[in-house]
């Protein structure tokens, strides 16, 4: 049996003459959607597979698929003769452009079974000439495979070693997909043995005695006792004091599995040293030499040998934890992560350059980092930084231990860095790298990279995957809407971490009169196995999310935003004020009365995120009001009256039917009179003049977010509880919402909970909403709906126009459906909650605002706004 180990990811070629059998072995071996056949490719364009004439373009789709395949990591088969040189020359090409190895299996059968297969064949009526000149063009190219670039070649030679042969799928070195971890990855070392040790021990490591007693191997190595694994991004050498101890040590971890490394360029200038190579002993490899050459004469040969092994043998870079997270030297785009050629060893080692050199001489290397778009984390060293920061998914951890810096680790799940820093400076770097009070700035890495969005980013159709709902569709004309609104009318971007999602009725009450009522709101949550649920007050105003900072220096250092302390937004991502000084009043008493609650303390952040209601309405929609609302009851109070005196005086003329008619005429419209002053009275309710900040109300009722967390975690008593604690901070403006906390399942407390809506909306309040006890609620059927809210009789006027409670009016609005806005409420709260996630774990702001942007493209639906 003939054993064929074939790389996950490879571009695989498979070469012999027609009638080798090319076509069946694709069939026993490989998936149908792996193989790329020729043949199929001339009978898509030509509607013949054997038309010779249509090569050319079936070739052109061939490859072309090929093409996408691979860049989207899969195996690709290539069924054709491939036995020219210039045949395969493009495919090789295409397997270089896109990182894979590319593979020959050679089906080199004799020249007689070719043909008397074809003769069987209906659809080849070529002759045996046409065999015998493939099979040449084969023989004469069959040694020059590897040189072609092939890096694996299989050649069968007989029917019998075809039929015997069996696939393997092996992973590269650097798949490590199935490594999830924990893991501590640690920055570039250069010899800082001293501060290595210090590091492993504070990250929970302890020494264990080496498995190799040779020296200079013999020494420590290190184990974490909860089989954490430390992975090393290179540049173990040069530079520092113990590179010796340091080699030895990660040599001993590795040895023991308790470790990975990847190398580093200094590494591969040490092992081409030790190859024998002519390298210039410059930046530091000097001194690695001289501690070298200082091991006794009669343990350095085997030491060299064993090092240089050890260095050849490690590899460009790691993928790892299912593809979440990817370790490299110098870094790894997208393109290249999990692939194998020169060009990816290259990049892991040096990164990219721009072909210019700075005013130290040293080489300037493009960003990539800045402009990385991948799903995986990279965590990577190579060029000191002052502090660790995260760009786009990617982290630097150099910072800079062998010239006076610190050396750092990240650990992962966790997320967390830590540091300790360098004993002395040991060696002076050729470029400054430590910040000073000049250069520092109150930004962030990821901040001073997000003052520039890419339109590229938010436009077209998109899918966006959040951990509530795992795919939510954004359509491209949706999306452009957002773009409008976004470009022209909102707040800086910067601020805008969250949009609130729009909220859904409950169930259309069946009760004489009325459209809503909390029974079947109640039911709802009931019905989905929710026995707890809390009832909040609905305030007379407007949505409003407030992010408030300490102070403008916390404000630019974690949203970017210089020279303000917060934002005020509507619900679409605008300024709530146009008046900026109303707006920073009102944030500065949030701000005092945080203060003075201690919240900054107890939370332990600089900001935080707060979903409110502020009133008046008429603070936000004084226009509106005025030209629809005011103007529909002033015309109907004037009107009305006049209609109902003109309808008397013409029934008192008349007698028998006709006035009986009229009499009945006059008490519709004396009906209609009495609507439009309820009406009047309902919008009055969330109108009074506003000429300061003590004429506003702000009613905080969701602590959404502050520095490390988003507080969903924590049910809708505890976000009551908090935030009333600091509404008494500032009671003529900041308002504690009143709230009862029901049992569902019990009938006294669900009447209980009527009498207060009812108390409520008898007094022109609103109504209520209900909210399940806990902030996220999984039901029968999946994730529930976040809050239902339960509208007044009288306020619904506003809403469906003063006559609505008519008899025929109900009967036609209780036909209304939910089930759009419902969904369209879920998919906002699922992203909205992304969004808040996304910013908290210092993700960049594109995708902060993928999910904000989305929120916002889901508002332009068509769903009925009355609802």
């Amino acid at each position: 049996m003939t054993k064929l180990s074939l790389p996950n990811l490879s571009l695989v070629l498979l070469i012999g003459p027609s009638g080798a059998g090319k076509s069946t072995f694709a069939r026993r071996h490989f998936l149908p959607t792996e193989v790329l056949s020729s043949d199929a490719c001339r009978g898509l364009v030509s509607d013949d597979p054997n038309n010779q004439a249509a090569t050319n373009d079936a070739f052109d789709v061939l490859h072309y698929i090929a093409a996408k395949r691979l860049a989207a990591g899969r195996l690709t088969v290539v069924d054709a003769t491939n036995v020219q040189p210039e045949a395969r020359r493009p495919l090789i090409s295409l397997a270089r452009a896109h990182h894979v190895l590319p593979v020959a299996i050679v089906l080199n059968l004799p020249e007689e079974v070719c043909i008397q297969r074809n003769r069987g064949r209906a659809d080849r009526d070529f002759g045996p000439h046409v065999i015998r000149n493939q099979r040449s063009q084969l023989r004469r190219s069959l040694k020059g495979l590897k040189r072609e670039g092939f890096r694996h070649v299989f050649v069968m030679e007989s029917p019998d070693e075809v039929d015997a042969a069996t696939i393997v799928r092996v992973p590269l070195w650097n798949d490590k997909r199935d490594e999830h971890g924990p893991f501590d990855f640690i920055g570039d070392v250069h010899g800082c043995c001293d501060e290595l040790e210090a590091l492993l021990t504070e990250l929970g490591y302890r020494a264990a005695p080496a498995a190799d007693p040779n020296p200079p191997w013999a020494g420590l190595s290190y184990a974490h006792p909860d089989g954490r694994k430390a992975v090393f991004v290179g540049d173990l050498v040069d530079r520092g004091p113990r590179v010796v101890d340091t080699l030895s040590l990660v040599r001993n971890m590795m040895a023991a599995g308790a470790a990975l490394c990847v190398p580093g360029n200094h590494d591969v200038k040490l092992l081409r040293k030790l190859r024998g190579k002519n390298v210039q002993l410059t930046h530091g490899l000097a001194e690695t030499m001289a501690e070298i050459d200082a091991i006794p004469e009669g343990s350095r040969a085997g030491f060299c040998r064993g090092l240089a092994d050890f260095l050849d043998g490690l590899i460009s870079h790691y993928v790892l934890d299912d593809g979440k997270i990817v370790v490299a030297h110098a870094g790894m785009k997208e393109s290249m992560q999990g692939r194998g050629s020169g060009k990816v060893r290259e990049f892991a080692l040096y990164g990219e350059t721009t072909g210019e050199t700075d005013e130290f001489g040293l080489p300037v290397r493009y960003p990539w980092a800045s402009e990385y778009r991948g799903a995986a984390m990279v965590v990577y060293g190579h060029t000191p930084v002052p502090a660790p920061e995260w760009l786009n998914k990617t982290l630097n951890i150099d910072t800079g231990c062998v010239f006076g810096g610190a050396l750092t680790a990240l650990r992962y799940p966790e997320l967390e860095t830590v540091s300790v820093q360098a004993l002395q400076t040991y060696c002076e770097p050729a470029r400054p790298f430590l910040p000073d009070a000049q250069r520092a700035s109150s930004l962030g890495l990821q901040q001073e990279h997000d003052d520039l969005l890419d339109l590229a980013d938010v436009i077209g159709k998109r899918i966006v995957s959040t951990r509530l709902r795992p795919n939510i569709t954004i359509r491209e004309e949706n999306g452009t809407a957002a773009l409008e609104v976004m470009s022209r009318f909102a707040a800086d971007p910067r601020w805008l971490v969250y949009l609130p999602p729009t909220m859904s009725p409950s169930e259309t009450s069946a009760k004489e009169g009325y459209l809503e009522h909390p029974e079947e709101a109640l039911a709802y949550y009931r019905s989905q196995g929710i026995a707890t649920v809390v009832c909040e007050e609905k305030h007379m105003g407007s949505r409003a999310v407030v992010v408030v900072c300490r102070d403008a220096e916390a404000a630019a250092r974690r949203f970017g935003v210089q020279g303000e302390a917060g934002v005020i937004t509507t619900r679409t991502g605008r300024r709530f004020f146009s008046d900026p000084r109303i707006e920073e009043a009102l944030l500065g008493r949030v701000r005092d009365a945080l203060t003075a609650g201690r919240f900054w303390e107890e939370h332990v952040t600089d900001w935080v995120v707060l979903d409110c209601e502020l009133m008046p309405w008429s603070a936000k929609a004084q226009e509106l009001l005025k030209n629809q609302y005011a103007a529909v009851g002033s015309a109907a109070t004037a009107a009305l009256p006049q209609v109902v005196s003109a309808i008397a005086q013409a029934a008192d003329r008349l007698s028998g039917e006709e006035r009986d008619l009229l009499v009945g005429l006059r008490e519709d419209f004396q009906q209609r009179g009495r609507s439009a002053s309820r009406f009047v009275d309902a919008y009055r309710h969330y109108c009074w003049p506003v000429d300061s900040v003590d004429d506003l109300k702000l009613a905080p009722f969701h602590v959404l977010a502050s520095e490390g967390r988003v507080h969903v975690q924590q049910d809708h008593r505890w976000h009551m509880q908090t935030l009333a604690a600091v509404c008494t901070h500032d009671p003529p403006v900041l308002l504690a919402t009143p709230y009862r906390v029901v049992d569902v399942t019990a009938p006294a407390e669900v009447d209980e909970a009527v009498r207060w809506w009812t108390e409520l909306t008898d007094a022109g309040g609103e109504g209520m909403v209900v909210k399940p006890l806990e902030f996220i609620a999984r039901g029968k059927k999946g994730l529930l709906q976040p809050a239902v809210k339960c509208r007044g009789r009288e306020y619904l006027r506003i809403i469906y126009g003063p006559d609505y409670t008519r008899e025929a009016n109900l009967k036609r609005l209780r036909s209304r459906g939910l089930g759009g806005k419902r969904s369209l409420a879920l998919r906002e709260f699922a992203l909205g909650i992304e969004a808040l996630e996304r910013f908290v774990r210092r993700e960049p702001l594109r995708r902060v605002h993928e999910c904000v942007f989305g929120v916002l493209a889901l508002e332009s639906e068509p769903v009925d706004p009355r609802l």
